[in-house]
């Protein structure tokens, strides 16, 4: 029943976890979020190149199993709302699974 929030994963053992969620912007609007929010241009720059090249996405393809890893679009309020449905769904199968 833990959450990891966290923003790489190939040090976390894959026996952790039942559920790996990497959630995924478009720079169109990853870039303004990050800029709304104080980041620097720096950090925006690492931010956006880290997402044009999918390392969080290909961390967790490498370090994780098929079966467990959700890739989420993160881009919109809607979009957000969904994956929290989305997980709680889960979540609840699961409990009452057992």
């Amino acid at each position: 029943g833990n959450v990891v929030d966290f923003h790489t994963c190939d040090f976390f053992p894959e026996r952790w976890f039942d559920l790996v969620v990497v959630l995924r912007a478009d720079n169109d609007v990853l870039y303004p979020r990050l800029e709304k929010r104080g980041y620097s241009e720096n950090k925006i720059q690492e931010n956006v190149e880290c997402e044009i090249m999918c390392v969080v996405a290909e961390d967790a393809r490498e370090s994780y199993r098929e079966e467990i890893l959700w890739e989420l679009p993160s881009n919109t309020v809607e979009e957000m709302d969904d994956n929290v449905r989305r997980i709680s769904l889960q979540l609840q199968q699961w409990s009452g699974a057992s």
